[in-house]
């Protein structure tokens, strides 16, 4: 399904043709972008290369890739509970600690950032912008009698369906469904409580999938119809409906003739209607939470059970570009679905993959067990055999270089359209007639990496072709050099005239965004009686870089580190393995710092290993460990 290195990474949208069409300062059409490849950074499970698929990174991105790499047409089902604006900034604006009115990274606009959970104030032209280019993308990826369902609330609600209506036209409108998830008391505000939020059901065309019969999608009748129900000469049940205009009389209405509704299941109850009532509860139940950190607003099993029961099939697609916590991705490996999930934040990365490997291993064993034991009667409303036991984790152009240059040199290949090369020792391919050199990402382009480029050339007396080079960065002398070197080949009868692509500026292959590490300096003692962990120092290039992107000329300037970390956790007797937190630094205001210094009791025994982890406002983490 991926595409081949030399193939074109532009992705082609088509236009939005719906009516009516909503304007905003800035509005633009989205009509082609260019795809960044994909790094593989985990895989869990059987088969993950061909299982589910987790993405960290600006969903806009992840789903030109997505675009670029098969899956245009394929997705049967989409879900999506995007920001609502409503009051909370969900992407792109981190606020660093300290007091208030203190230093806030922006990145409105920028190619890539993590998102900060549950915080979204934006301008109304962006948001309506940031979602009408995600909605265009989605439209592609889904498959022909697919749906979509979009979730939100009064914030928004309003906006977003005009832009449902101009995107996949007023005309696939198939639902617009309430969820009553609360019954407020208290306190009104001088207006009726808000209990129910929004969910508009729209498909790609006109013979879109409703599976009517499956058992999440149906409730229980009511008590009047039960009390109503009747059984006619062959023992069918049915109840009666009156037929008459509104404006009849009482006598004409007396007249009228009843329609009987027969009913095949009466336990089986009927469908629901576009009002759900019967999941009142916001949060997870106790017993759903799998003990994870999850996100005050994530969504219910059991609202997203009957949205993916009834819309998709088994074995069929559902994507989420919204992930959070992963609810969908855990109701549809439970339901038997495929699913692609993505969130610009890592921390959500993390807690879906956590819950997801331990779901496929409750799956995995129920299946050794039912091998062990062919005589276990299978439960016939039990959903069906999952679709995979496995997925794969990968970032999309955020891309951890710390890593052996062949994977470097496939990233930027696959990014450029580069065919390999694998017979030449020194040149890694060919971009139509030319030779490509990439340089190693761990510094910037040098002359002296030009000199290397100059010696090979003068050893190949034969070779005619221009050379591209491309590299992250490059120095100031660099120009220079490209200068004398290309000034005699400008006529064009001298060959091999040097070109650089520097994957962070060229406007042409957009912003590769290289992704590095935080870093931390830590002094880790054990005395006879306690251990002392002081955190000396913490910095993280993320945030840096976004301070200098935002600020122009002047220099950001953080005074305190411990105004770029969130949280320290302590492990005192660290496995490798597991982490297990023994002490947890989490200022409970943004303008508290987390102490960086730190006392524990050490283990009894002999050596220990003390880990810290040290976790900073974009949810990057790093691990500083000592033996002791």
């Amino acid at each position: 399904m991926a595409k081949k290195a030399n193939e074109t990474t532009e992705v082609t949208i088509k236009p939005a043709k719906g009516r009516p069409m909503l304007q905003w300062v800035g509005k633009r059409p989205l009509k082609r972008m260019t795809a960044f490849p994909a790094q593989k950074v985990e895989a869990f499970g059987e088969n993950p290369d061909t299982g589910g698929r987790l993405y960290h990174g600006d969903n806009k991105e992840v789903l030109c890739h997505l675009l670029a790499n098969g899956y245009r047409g394929k997705v049967d089902l989409i879900y999506i509970d995007p920001p609502f604006d409503s009051g909370a900034d969900y992407v792109r604006k981190v606020e660093l600690r300290g007091p208030k009115g203190g230093v806030k990274v922006e990145g409105e606009a920028y190619t890539l950032g993590e998102q900060v959970q549950y915080t979204d104030i934006w301008a109304n032209d962006n948001y309506l912008q940031f979602m009408f280019e995600r909605l265009m993308l989605l439209k592609e990826l889904l498959a022909d009698d697919g749906s979509i369902f979009l979730h939100c609330d009064w914030h928004k609600g309003h906006y977003l369906r005009l832009l449902m209506d101009e995107v996949f036209a007023s005309e696939r409108m198939v639902n617009e469904l309430i969820w009553q998830h609360q019954i407020m008391g208290g306190s009104h505000d001088k207006r009726f409580p808000k209990a129910h939020e929004t969910i508009y059901w729209y498909s790609k065309g006109p013979d879109y999938r409703l599976n009517s019969e499956d058992a999440y999608v149906r409730v229980p009748f009511s008590d009047y119809v039960r009390d109503t129900l009747q059984q006619d000469e062959d023992g069918r049940w049915y109840y009666e409906r009156r037929r008459m205009s509104r404006k009849a009389t009482a006598e004409e209405a007396a007249s009228k003739a009843h329609t009987r509704t027969y009913v095949e299941n009466v336990d089986a109850g009927t469908v629901a209607t576009d009002v759900w009532t019967d999941m009142l509860s916001y949060q997870e139940l106790p017993n759903e939470r799998e003990g994870l950190d999850l996100y005050p607003t994530q969504k219910t099993t059991k609202l997203l059970t009957r949205i993916i029961s009834a819309a998709s099939k088994p074995g069929g697609t559902v994507l989420d570009c919204f992930a959070g916590s992963g609810v969908v991705m855990k109701v549809a490996q439970k339901l038997g679905r495929r699913w692609i999930g993505c969130d610009i934040n890592k921390g959500a990365i993390q807690t879906t993959s956590k819950r997801l490997q331990t779901i496929i291993q409750d799956q995995v064993a129920e299946r050794v067990k039912r091998k062990k034991m062919p005589e276990l009667i299978k439960d016939e409303n039990a959903p069906p055999e999952p679709a995979q036991y496995g997925f794969t984790v990968y970032r999309v152009n955020d891309y951890d270089l710390q890593i052996q240059h062949n994977e470097a040199v496939n990233l930027a290949c696959e990014h450029i359209g580069v065919t390999r090369t694998k017979a030449d020792a020194f040149f890694d391919g060919t971009l139509g007639k030319r030779l490509v050199k990439i340089t190693p990402f761990n510094h910037p382009l040098s002359p002296l990496d030009l000199e290397e480029i100059k010696k090979e050339l003068a050893a190949r007396t034969e070779e005619q072709r221009d050379i591209l080079v491309v590299s992250l960065g490059k120095e100031l002398a660099v120009e220079k050099w490209l200068d004398d070197w290309n000034r005699l080949r400008k006529r064009g009868d001298v060959p091999n005239k040097i070109e650089v692509v520097e994957l962070r500026t060229d406007p042409k292959y957009g912003k590769f965004f290289a992704h590095k590490p935080a870093t931390a300096r830590v002094e880790i003692k054990r005395g006879k009686e306690k251990i002392t962990v002081e955190i000396k120092d913490f910095i993280s290039p993320s945030i840096i870089q976004r301070l200098e992107d935002q600020s122009g000329v002047l220099k950001p300037r953080i005074d305190d580190w411990r105004a770029m970390v969130d949280c320290v956790m302590i492990d005192p007797a660290y496995d490798g393995a597991i982490f297990n937190v023994t002490l947890s630094d989490i200022p409970e205001k943004k303008a508290d710092f987390v102490q960086g210094v730190y006392e524990l009791d050490p283990p009894k025994g002999k050596k220990t290993t003390v880990a810290v982890k040290i976790v900073d406002m974009l949810g990057e983490e790093v691990v500083v460990t000592k033996d002791v």
